[in-house]
């Protein structure tokens, strides 16, 4: 399924630069950075838990956020993009 993750971390707070490093990383184990702080991840529910786990265990929550958005599997016809990045597909192999 198709997860869209959001998140907003306090970097004026008492180590909000090295959670807001963190937190990015960790979405970037699970999928591809769409915005800077935004990412967009097909992920099977197994890995969902995990990954709100492990930012779960990163984040202040009296002043970082998360969100996730569950777009499912037909999320195709759900997403639209206009504007300079072109849009890959998500399911498709990798070759480095």
């Amino acid at each position: 399924m198709l997860v869209l993750i959001t998140y907003d971390v306090n970097t004026s707070s008492s180590g909000g630069s090295k959670r807001l490093r963190k937190v990015a990383k960790i979405c970037q184990d699970f999928g591809r950075r769409v915005q800077n702080s935004v990412f967009e991840c097909v992920i099977s529910e197994d890995q969902v838990i995990f990954l709100k786990n492990a930012l779960e265990s990163v984040i202040d929550k009296q002043n970082d956020s998360i969100r996730f958005y569950y777009l499912g599997n037909n999320y195709i016809r759900k997403v639209d993009h206009i504007g300079k990045q072109t849009a890959i597909d998500l399911t498709a192999e990798l070759i480095f």
